[in-house]
């Protein structure tokens, strides 16, 4: 299979980390599927764009100019001229034969808009902890449909149907970055298309080290701006109510509260209910997701005893 044959598009958003970069692109640039890789430059300061330039010449980059988080992944897909698009981070690349596999499923599955791959960590290839939340997502499969329904994946382990990503609206700029799956999940479902985890398509994570600084506060703060977004009211508020009450005493929730409430007129404006069939869904992930809390805590318990 060459380049010009290759029915997916990797893109990549990158900042300020060049060298993880180059690795990505290394890698990508040997895949047998050979496919076109799209790079989005969230304005680097370190040099990304002319190493790009001089190292892959065969990459189209894009420089906005400004950092556009996640949205820079739907520029890349907007510069896509292929019916699929699959995600990479800096940190990221695909196993080889894993986009031919996501094709075959994409090709087999008109209703599928977004395959949620496994994921592996590192070179040692273990198995990332989300793979086995995915796989026992509680919407389970439906006939016509090649693997478990989920509400959320990773990223960076992530291949659309090109028009069912840009038809949802792809990511969304109130949340910009750190835990923006979960919303283009409920749009995508929104729209009519699936999101189903296949562990036959496999992405490798090899991550540089621990959790940027304030990347946990970010995600609380997004978890309740996607409830702003597109869910009931009440459900938006409890999850505020419950970071307002965690603040007084964790700054990780003073954070994000201020976050969230620096970013509510802009959700707001945007507001958009999910479909009763969305957002009945959006309560049994999110029923099972509390009732597995509770059981860890109670297994705790009980080892403490």
């Amino acid at each position: 299979m060459t380049a010009h044959e290759t029915r997916t598009t990797v893109v990549v958003i990158t900042r300020d980390r060049r060298d993880q970069l180059l690795r990505t692109l290394d890698r990508l640039a040997r895949l047998p599927e050979r496919p076109p890789v799209v790079v989005v430059d969230n304005a680097s300061s370190d040099g990304t764009a002319e190493a790009v330039a001089a190292r892959h010449p065969e990459v189209t980059l894009l420089c906005p100019g400004r950092n556009l988080g996640a949205v820079g992944r739907t520029l890349g897909a907007r510069h896509a001229h292929t019916p699929y698009v699959a995600f990479s981070d800096d940190d990221s690349w695909w196993e080889p034969g894993a986009l031919a596999a996501a094709e075959r499923l994409l090709d087999a599955h008109p209703r599928l808009g977004l395959v949620a791959a496994a994921v592996r960590v590192g070179d040692g290839g273990r198995d990332d902890p989300l793979n086995a939340e995915l796989a026992a997502s509680p919407l389970g499969r439906e006939h016509g449909l090649p693997g478990t329904r989920v509400l959320g994946f990773l990223a960076c382990a992530a291949v659309a149907r090109r028009q069912a990503f840009l038809e949802a609206g792809g990511y969304h700029p109130v949340v910009f970055f750190a835990g923006e799956e979960q919303l283009l999940a409920y749009d995508m479902e929104a729209c009519g298309w699936a999101v189903c985890h296949c562990p036959e398509v496999v992405a490798v994570h090899s991550p540089s080290g621990g959790v940027r600084g304030g990347r946990r506060a970010v995600m609380r703060r997004n978890a309740a701006l996607t409830a702003w977004l597109r869910r009931p009211l009440s459900v938006a508020a409890r999850r505020t109510g419950a970071l307002a009450a965690q603040a007084r005493r964790d700054p990780e929730a003073r954070e994000a509260l201020r976050g969230v409430l620096e970013r509510l007129p802009a959700a707001l404006r945007a507001r958009r209910r999910l479909p009763p069939r969305v957002e009945a869904a959006a309560r049994r992930v999110e029923g099972d997701r509390v009732r597995g809390s509770l059981r860890r805590a109670a297994r705790r318990e009980a080892v403490a005893r």
